[in-house]
């Protein structure tokens, strides 16, 4: 695999985003995002912490973000490797304490988790000003 190489790779969705650019080009894109809980949670507290005004300001600014650190792919993987590296350490030392659970019991609570009716997702509605 390459370095732009994704493992979820869907020629499908590739060939929609061919297919849409020349028509984003000229008026944008509009597109629907589900977030699980967590970075939801996350995302609704930037905004009321006023660091976002909305989920499409904050979904611009971080895909801008996004392609400024291209230029600097190097300072990017070093931090993915830190991160990575200290999740590592972070297991190795519940490893160490006994902090450990057995695998096919975390696997049987994982497809309990994954049975489960999941909630209706809450929805943003753009509020005109």
């Amino acid at each position: 695999m390459t370095g732009d190489e994704l493992p979820d790779d869907n020629p499908a969705e590739r060939a929609q985003a061919k297919a849409l650019r020349e028509q984003a080009r000229a008026g944008g894109l509009r597109f629907e995002a589900y977030l699980p809980p967590t970075l939801a949670d996350w995302l609704l507290e930037q905004i009321e912490r006023g660091r976002f005004a909305d989920p499409s300001e904050a979904v611009f600014l971080i895909v801008q973000n996004f392609i400024e650190m291209e230029q600097h792919r190097d300072l990017r993987d070093e931090l993915l490797r830190r991160t990575l590296d200290a999740s590592i350490e972070r297991g190795l030392e519940d490893v160490k304490a006994g902090r450990v659970h057995d695998a096919e019991e975390v696997f049987a609570e994982l497809r309990r988790e994954l049975a489960k009716p999941r909630p209706e997702p809450a929805r943003w509605e753009k509020i005109a000003r």
